[in-house]
């Protein structure tokens, strides 16, 4: 029995969740969520009922890096697994600062951006800013190698481009105005990727009479 993935296709914590399960090549169950009307089963498990949500047997994983380190763990390609989490220490380290940062100091501000008519103490432009010093560090960092940790994927970039792609849209004239060229090439080659269009497709809402939906679909 495959595990189950509750999902929403446009969260970006879903999403980096989905393109690691993918660069696996682990194939779960996938139940796509609207989120105004969640399905039953979902508000049955109890406690936090968000997305992205990972059944595997009697384990639950709430958290998107929970499902990223959970994908990690189970894979049996270790070569990948060893790019996307190198073994060095200090690596890991830089890595889940990298994550750090963008959830709890550029998510903050990325929200309050893409909806500043709910947060009207301030202007676009001042929330626009706050989240700029961000992406000024990941320009920079980009300026120097392909990928935040050098020449591999890691979980740094999966983790962190779906939301510069979320802040991007906000105001795509001034993204690609910016000075921001390295971020851009960056992010552009996640977003174009065959991988990110398998991710990002659509899929009905689920109900539990519908056939069963794998993610990934197989080919």
């Amino acid at each position: 029995m495959a595990s189950i993935l509750y999902s929403f296709r446009r969260c970006p914590y879903a999403i980096r969740a989905r393109y690691t399960l993918l660069s696996l090549s682990i194939t779960v169950e996938l139940r796509e969520v609207v989120l105004k009307n969640k399905p039953k089963a979902l508000l049955d498990l109890g406690g936090r009922t968000t997305v992205p949500q990972l059944l595997v047997g009697n384990e639950r994983y709430s958290e998107s890096l929970d499902i990223i380190f959970w994908a990690l763990s189970f894979s049996t390609n270790q070569a990948l697994v060893s790019k996307l989490w190198p073994s060095n220490p200090n690596t890991r380290v830089k890595i889940m600062t990298w994550l750090s940062f963008n959830d709890h100091c550029f998510k903050p501000w990325l929200d309050r951006y893409k909806y500043a008519d709910r947060y009207t103490e301030q202007s676009e432009r001042y929330y626009r800013e706050k989240g700029e010093r961000f992406l000024r560090r990941l320009d920079a960092r980009l300026a120097n190698s392909p990928y935040l940790m050098g020449e591999h994927i890691t979980i740094a970039d999966i983790g962190i481009f779906p939301f510069v792609r979320q802040f991007a849209g906000v105001n795509r004239e001034w993204f690609e105005q910016s000075r921001y060229a390295h971020l851009r090439a960056w992010l552009n080659a996640f977003v174009e990727s065959e991988s990110f269009q398998i991710v990002m497709k659509k899929f009905p809402a689920w109900e539990e009479s519908q056939q069963v939906t794998y993610f990934p679909e197989s080919s």
